[in-house]
């Protein structure tokens, strides 16, 4: 005959503060990670307040869903972070990913790291040497160069994407997208558009605004094109910052301001409307002293 031990306690009387429900999440596939928004430092994480986009939570994979856009020093890949037992948490964001030593080329670096300081004199020499750890230190040196150019520029309240964190040389930022008839897709360049005379003309007052901010705070782009300006819907959005200049500490920075000017201005011209680099160097000029 079975008798209860005295002893074992009855489920009931736990005390329910010590009680709580388990969920196990599934292996991880290829192309996934677990999320690695807790692995990086407070400041590798983007500005505050977040957008209330930002997946935070512990149990979030990353999912890689395909290359976005290549280029000379880095590719951008669309990247989604997903929490699979809690499908509010959740977004698709852009990866970019600067290259390996074997695959990128900085061909410009000098003239855009003119006026800036590196905090170790090896680093440095090693850069100019083009040495393999060199070219390692440019990497990173050009990813947290776009942080920092990103997260200045979010705050100034400039048309940039929100830079969610920053972990090697692998930065996320928010995806800027535009929905479409067959959903949702990244938003083109602005170089792809043929917009009309209206929104053409305030396409260039929001260039023209945005570059005015940047000069009131002693910064020029220094790539501006309309190959790295996204066209969302009725709004513009400047991408690829790492070069951002400082107008007076770089020596070319006057140069760099009015080569900006010249490349919207031109696209502008042939688009049909009516704007002169000259006179858009000239009131900026103006803005900045």
């Amino acid at each position: 005959m079975f008798q209860e031990n005295p002893s074992t306690p009855d489920v009931t009387d736990i005390d329910p503060r010590f009680v709580f429900d388990f969920e196990a999440y599934d292996d991880l596939g290829p192309g996934q990670r677990w999320s690695t928004w807790l692995d990086v430092e407070p400041l590798s994480r983007g500005p505050e307040p977040r957008p209330d986009w930002i997946v935070t939570s512990q149990g979030a994979v990353d999912t890689d869903l395909g290359i976005l856009k290549t280029g000379k020093e880095a590719d951008v890949f669309l990247l989604e972070r997903s929490d699979p037992h809690d499908p509010a948490q959740s977004v698709v964001m852009a990866a970019k990913r600067y290259r390996s030593t074997d695959h990128r080329t900085f061909h410009r670096s000098a003239a855009y790291t003119e006026g800036r300081s590196m905090k170790r004199s090896r680093d440095e020499r090693a850069i100019k040497r083009k040495s393999t750890f060199g070219r390692e230190v440019a990497a990173g040196e050009w990813a947290i160069s776009e942080w920092s150019a990103l997260n200045r520029c979010w705050s100034l309240g400039l048309p940039v994407p929100y830079p969610v964190q920053i972990d090697g040389t692998e930065i996320l930022m928010e995806w800027i997208r535009v929905e479409g008839p067959d959903g949702t897709d990244s938003a083109p360049r602005l170089a792809q558009t043929r917009p009309e005379p209206a929104l053409l003309a305030s396409y260039f007052d929001q260039l023209r605004e945005a570059m005015t901010t940047l000069v009131q705070s002693g910064l020029v782009h220094g790539d501006l094109s309309p190959y790295n300006i996204l066209a969302a819907g009725e709004r513009l959005v400047i991408i690829d910052l790492p070069q951002l200049v400082d107008l007076v500490g770089n020596v070319q920075g006057f140069d760099f301001l009015l080569r900006d000017c010249t490349n919207v201005c031109t696209w502008f011209q042939r688009r049909g409307l009516d704007v002169d680099p000259q006179d858009l160097f000239g009131e900026l000029m103006a803005q900045a002293f």
